[in-house]
């Protein structure tokens, strides 16, 4: 194995050129005799007197670290910075200075410092105050012209509303319909019926559509509606087709075997009474087999285009309570009609059944309502938001 060799220091390459005289005594510096170690390597020791060794690492070293050095008689110091003490101000007397320049006795006075002003904070309060009156004042002038436009002209402005926020509500509601489309938007009753055939015809597809809507999703309906539009859906052919067929095309629709016995009931009605049309007032058609009071209005309006009343179905029944537009709260759809019709502006009846109906589908769902993205959370007094549901302890 190889020797362990010995690294050469700084130290011992001076001690074996002689370069380094370690004294046995402390003996005081001489001007000039502080230097640094570099100034040693490669050169001869100093022929007379002893030599000593910055102790603040060496020259290169502090040149790196950006310290200023300046030169003395005794040794090398680091220039560090003064911070200048600051005078106290005094005052001289008025009195004193005429008295001297008279000849007077001089007098001994007082000196007072500054009095410290404290006019800062007032002065503050003072610029702040004012200018908060004026943002309240220009708020105040911008939301007056805004609350204006708010009513819609054709809205009785007496109208008397269990709900004070009615209006506001109800625009915040269009807001939402607006930017999400709902599934009524694209398969409601309306859009279940064959623009390609005649009128009468697509009436009485029109009611049908209706009549299977009810407690049924409208993608259920709407695609129930297609597969009895390939068998050419008219009054005599849906009275020629077998119940047990129909009850195929029918299902997964809710009630379906009912709603298939209503639907060959209602179509001998109308061939024998109408002339395979439907009819065009409201009574005449609660009286037909599987059509409610809902189903009526709302056929007035997509068939015949007419308004006889507000279509109240599970959705505008739920939203009409949940906002507190009713006097106190209903139990049925009929009774949540009654009470809307006997305050809500008629010009409004047709337009408050979609709205609702989408706005149910798709924000103020039955189970877990997502008040966290509607409009009306802050006034909503039905609103839940923030509020996580408790759990119900082990007994």
């Amino acid at each position: 194995m190889a020797k362990n060799v010995k690294k050469l220091t700084l130290a011992s390459k001076l001690a074996r050129q002689g370069a380094v005289i370690s004294p046995k005594t402390i003996t005081k510096r001489e001007n000039g005799s502080v230097g640094d170690i570099e100034d040693l390597v490669g050169g001869a020791a100093p022929s007379t007197g002893p030599l000593y060794f910055s102790p603040i690492k060496t020259r290169k070293q502090r040149l790196l670290n950006g310290e200023a050095i300046r030169k003395t008689s005794t040794k090398e110091e680091i220039l560090t910075p003064r911070v200048p003490q600051k005078k106290k101000r005094s005052f001289v007397d008025n009195n004193k200075i005429v008295a001297l320049a008279s000849g007077g006795a001089e007098t001994p006075s007082i000196k007072t410092e500054a009095p410290i002003k404290k006019d800062t904070k007032p002065r503050i309060k003072k610029e702040v105050e004012p200018r908060k009156q004026k943002k309240v004042e220009e708020q105040v002038k911008m939301i007056e012209p805004q609350q204006k436009n708010e009513i819609d002209p054709l809205v009785n402005q007496e109208v008397v509303s269990p709900q004070s926020m009615w209006y506001r509500q109800l625009e915040n509601i269009r807001s939402m319909r607006s930017l999400n489309a709902a599934p009524v938007d694209t398969m409601g009753c309306h859009q279940c019926a064959d623009t390609t055939a005649d009128f009468k015809t697509q009436r009485f597809q029109k009611l049908v559509a209706l009549m299977l809507s009810s407690q049924t999703k409208d993608q259920t309906t709407y695609e129930a509606m297609n597969r009895l539009k390939a068998r050419t859906l008219t009054p005599d052919s849906l009275k020629d087709m077998p119940i047990g067929e129909l009850e195929t095309l029918l299902h997964p629709v809710s009630f379906y075997k009912n709603k298939a016995k209503y639907l060959k009931q209602t179509t001998q009605i109308l061939i024998d009474k109408y002339d395979s049309d439907i009819p065009n007032n409201a009574k005449e058609l609660i009286a037909l087999p599987g059509v409610g009071p809902k189903m009526a209005h709302i056929c007035m309006a997509v068939a015949w285009d007419k308004l006889t009343g507000i279509g109240v179905d599970v959705h505008v029944h739920r939203i009409s309570n949940r906002l507190g537009w009713l006097p106190r709260p209903t139990k049925e759809p009929e009774q949540t009609r009654v009470a809307l019709e006997s305050w809500l502006p008629s010009t409004l009846w047709a337009e408050v059944n979609h709205l609702f109906v989408g706005f149910g589908q798709t924000v103020c769902t039955p189970l877990k309502p997502n008040c966290g993205q509607c409009l009306n959370k802050d006034i909503c007094p039905s609103a839940k938001v923030g509020v996580t549901p408790t759990k119900k302890k082990d007994r």
